[in-house]
């Protein structure tokens, strides 16, 4: 497998996809629906109003739920429409290595995520209009909820290259991705504690994203919890290169 890493090639890449994203329809239903669904969570089944902090809470709380559906969905074609359509072999002729492939579109679905939350900011205004809220902790939440997301499009990219088929990479990474999702609940972790020791529970608790997730909903921006993230991302960034490399001759 070719590693070796060319930021130009990445830039080139990653720009052609984004452009792509907005060239068709799906990347505005994609935004419409997830705007939709985050003002009604925050002010209707979030019961912002009836809770009478000005804070976002409600709105953050149900990310890691609205990133279980729509990142896997986003995610799911990037690579299983390639090897579909063919387009795959077009693109490992080009002089790039499978690294600066796997990267450029990755950052590209990423920002285009990043889009998605950042468009988000009528909420925020809203929330500062109607009362007094602490602004870092709001600033620290949309950068935990922007790392979580890319986790959420690590695993969706990793599994699209296992399979031609959109729908099947959008099912296991839903699967895949809720599973990191529940690892943080309280009854999953009593379940293990009554047979496995206190440090393998541990560990368990540590892979969850909820776990970093909530930290930052508190306004603390922890090293530690960056560091799962970014480090999260590179390994199934990681495991993806590795799998499309296997798969490219498919």
């Amino acid at each position: 497998m070719n590693n070796q890493i060319n930021i130009h090639n990445i830039w080139a890449i990653a720009k052609r996809e984004l452009i792509n994203y907005f060239a068709t329809p799906v990347a505005y239903v994609f935004l419409v629906i997830y705007l939709a669904l985050s003002g009604v969570f925050t002010f209707y089944l979030g019961g912002f109003y009836e809770r009478g902090q000005a804070d976002l809470q409600s709105f953050f709380n149900f990310h890691p739920w609205l990133y279980l559906l729509l990142i896997p969905a986003l995610s799911m074609r990037l690579w299983s429409e390639e090897r579909k359509t063919g387009t795959i072999e077009l693109l490992m002729t080009l002089p790039i290595s499978i690294v600066d492939a796997v990267v450029g579109k990755f950052l590209a679905a990423w920002c285009f995520t990043g889009v998605a939350l950042v468009l988000t900011f009528p909420i925020w205004i809203s929330v500062n209009y109607l009362g007094d809220p602490d602004n870092l902790v709001i600033f620290a939440s949309y950068i935990g909820s922007f790392l979580m997301a890319g986790s959420y499009l690590a695993v969706g990219s990793c599994i699209s290259a296992v399979t031609k088929n959109q729908v099947i990479a959008f099912i296991v990474g839903v699967v895949l991705c809720l599973a990191f999702v529940l690892t943080g609940f309280p009854i999953v972790l009593d379940f293990f504690k009554g047979w496995l020791p206190h440090f393998i529970v541990d560990a368990i608790s540590y892979l969850s994203f909820l776990t970093h997730f909530n930290a930052t909903m508190k306004g603390i921006m922890d090293f530690r919890d960056i560091f799962f993230f970014i480090s999260f991302i590179a390994c199934w960034m990681f495991a993806n290169a590795v799998l499309v490399d296997m798969k490219k001759a498919d």
